[in-house]
């Protein structure tokens, strides 16, 4: 029997249709409906001299020797190439040399960006020959300066130099839940963007991780977003530029002005498009990691897998559909997989929360835990090897259609809630 409906998610660089039998009862869960920008360029450059709590770019770049801009990694989708040459250009005309402005991209502890990727991440080959644009590298000491440590978690603080010694200091960024840090954007692209590893690896143990406010869409009492707060005001004057897309990648709002407040201005508007509610709970549920760039491997997949558990019913099947082009992602993090499948979940987190700094990346394999504690994780993929399907500690499926129908009959419940953009949509239930 053929499928009789059909709903597209995002997978890869494009879409994966996913059949769903007649009997099924599908609520789709998006974003709410943002109005495209008629002029993008001009949004940009309005922000650019109307900003929130600081004076206009042009006047803030007066009198300043030098600038470094901060933007996201490949991961994110960030519209680049829609602000970074009119950013230029405004520091450039007042007075900042060109060779004295550095666009530092804020890897974390991510690999570098380099080459044609690198190209693509910046958007506008203007940019890359008319300024340097270079890379963070959290594992070099040397790159950094000890700022010491945060007063209220006693969180140690190195920031990369290149940041840290300009003039003029930027971040740039995409404003998204993050199933830690609450939203991405601002701050967080300062640390753990530009931090040592110390900084990202305390940031990411376990007494961060399992804090039970380290959730999307929560910046009240989430401890990763006061470290980070802490962080930027021991640093000082910075400035941020946040933007908002839609499901087409296409820019419906942006932000500029002093970090923390242009933040928040940002948050404000894509808070309650992005917080989906919804009045029960679901025994099947499908999403996706949100297509390219973020389901490039299985380490960023785990966020799609965290984001939609609030509306999992206990005991019920989570499917997510994935491309994992790259594969499993770092070293480390297969590592850490594979530490997960041979000692299992309680005695795997047993071996985290005793240490005050997590090994890289083994803390996507700790936040994997939420999910299978919760219900079953099932995994759709086309880039993943025989032995990275079995480090993946989830069931890896074949036929995503034939999974859904399984799923139905196998709970015996007709409701499918399907997630396209994974993510960065965050479906919560509260009753009517």
């Amino acid at each position: 029997m053929q499928p009789f409906k059909t709903v597209d998610i995002a997978f890869g660089r494009g879409h994966l249709t996913v059949g769903l039998p007649e009997e099924a009862e599908v609520t789709v869960i998006r974003k709410a409906s943002l109005p495209k920008l008629a002029d993008q360029d001009g949004a940009v450059r309005a922000a650019f001299a109307n900003p929130v709590d600081s004076a206009p770019l042009a006047e803030l770049a007066k009198g300043r020797g030098s600038a470094c801009i901060l933007i996201c990694d490949i991961t994110r989708p960030v519209p680049n190439r829609l602000f970074l040459r009119p950013m230029i250009q405004t520091l450039a005309e007042a007075g900042i040399p060109k060779d004295r402005i550095t666009v530092l991209v804020a890897t974390g502890l991510h690999r570098p960006n380099e080459g044609a990727e690198l190209a693509e991440l910046v958007g506008d080959p203007w940019v890359l020959e008319n300024v340097r644009v270079e890379n963070h590298f959290a594992m070099r000491d040397e790159d950094h300066a000890d700022l010491g440590r945060t007063a209220t978690r006693n969180t140690p603080v190195r920031i990369d130099r290149r940041f840290l010694d300009a003039d003029l200091r930027i971040a740039t960024g995409l404003v998204e839940p993050h199933f830690m840090a609450g939203w991405s954007g601002g701050r967080k692209v300062v640390a753990p963007g530009v931090a040592g590893h110390e900084t990202i690896r305390t940031f990411h143990s376990a007494r961060f991780m399992e804090d039970p406010l380290a959730v999307q869409c929560n910046l009240v009492g989430n401890p990763l977003h006061e470290e980070q707060l802490e962080i930027v005001r021991m640093i000082g004057e910075i400035y941020a530029l946040n933007t908002v897309i839609d499901e087409d990648r296409d820019l419906v709002h942006v932000t500029f002005g002093e970090i923390i407040a242009s933040h928040l201005a940002a948050v404000g508007f894509i808070q309650d498009v992005t917080r989906i509610r919804l009045p029960q709970r679901f025994k099947t549920v499908v999403t996706s990691s949100a297509g390219y760039p973020l389901d490039k491997t299985y380490y960023q997949t785990v966020k799609g897998m965290v984001t939609p558990l609030d509306i999992l019913e206990p005991g019920g099947t989570l499917i997510i559909a994935s491309e994992c082009s790259e594969g499993m992602g770092s070293k480390e993090f297969r590592d850490a997989q594979a530490r997960l499948v041979e000692l299992g979940p309680e005695r795997f987190l047993a071996t985290l929360t005793a240490k005050s700094l997590a090994e890289v990346d083994e803390w996507q394999t700790e936040m994997q835990l939420k999910p299978m504690r919760i219900g079953r994780v099932q995994l759709y993929t086309s880039g993943l090897d025989e032995e990275e399907r079995r480090i993946t500690a989830v069931e890896v499926i074949g036929d995503l259609d034939a999974a859904v129908a399984d799923s139905i009959r196998r709970h015996g419940d007709s409701r499918v809630a399907v997630i396209p953009e994974g993510p960065y949509v965050v479906p919560v239930v509260e009753a009517a």
